[in-house]
């Protein structure tokens, strides 16, 4: 029997495994989990680590990244943050901080060993899951190719899995080289979600 969600959020809400760690980056900042899920869940988005907009708010997905996810997926705001219809997993709970140079620092691999089969097992079944950016994919599948490599091959997931680029416009460059993702990929994807919000 799956142990109970909410109690499982409350815990991670509490984590504050990574507290030194992320004192010593150049953020300084203190663990803010962001926790955004409820069994039922339609749609699964598995994305990466919060950016510092999304710590300071505490919804996920809360910045531009967002928009251009809820865009391919076809859907609003209201929909996205209906926990009953999207649950949101990211490898890593925190804003792991950035570096000297001002860049993101990776999501700390403790975060995914401590909690993640525990929350995959109390979501359940989820109809359509989404793997988002080379962290999440990585870690979700083993497929350790380039993201673009896997992005191109979508086709060969397991059925009710979509694995998608960043949204960040860090990869606007992407989506103009690679004109066939939003040709191809993006409506089969919104097929997909209106599918998984229907049944």
């Amino acid at each position: 029997m799956s142990e109970d969600i909410e109690a499982l959020a409350e815990e991670i809400r509490g984590c504050r495994i990574c507290a030194e760690r992320f004192a010593a980056t150049a953020t300084g900042h203190r663990p803010r989990p962001c926790v955004w899920f409820a069994r039922g869940a339609r749609i699964l988005v598995c994305g990466q680590a919060p950016g510092m907009r999304v710590h300071e708010a505490g919804k996920p997905f809360w910045d531009a990244s967002g928009n251009r996810l809820r865009a391919w997926m076809g859907i609003g705001e209201d929909v996205f943050y209906d926990q009953s219809q999207v649950a949101v997993l990211p490898t890593a709970f925190c804003f792991p901080g950035y570096d000297a140079r001002g860049s993101d620092l990776p999501p700390p691999k403790v975060c995914w060993e401590t909690w993640h089969d525990r929350c995959l097992d109390a979501l359940g079944d989820v109809p359509l899951r989404l793997l988002i950016g080379g962290h999440a994919i990585r870690r979700h599948t083993g497929d350790r190719r380039p993201v673009t490599e896997v992005c191109r091959d979508w086709r060969a997931q397991p059925h009710g899995t979509f694995v998608l680029p960043h949204p960040s416009w860090r990869n606007t460059a992407f989506l103009k080289r690679n004109p066939w993702f939003e040709a191809e990929v993006v409506p089969a994807l919104q097929e997909a979600v209106a599918t998984a919000l229907r049944d």
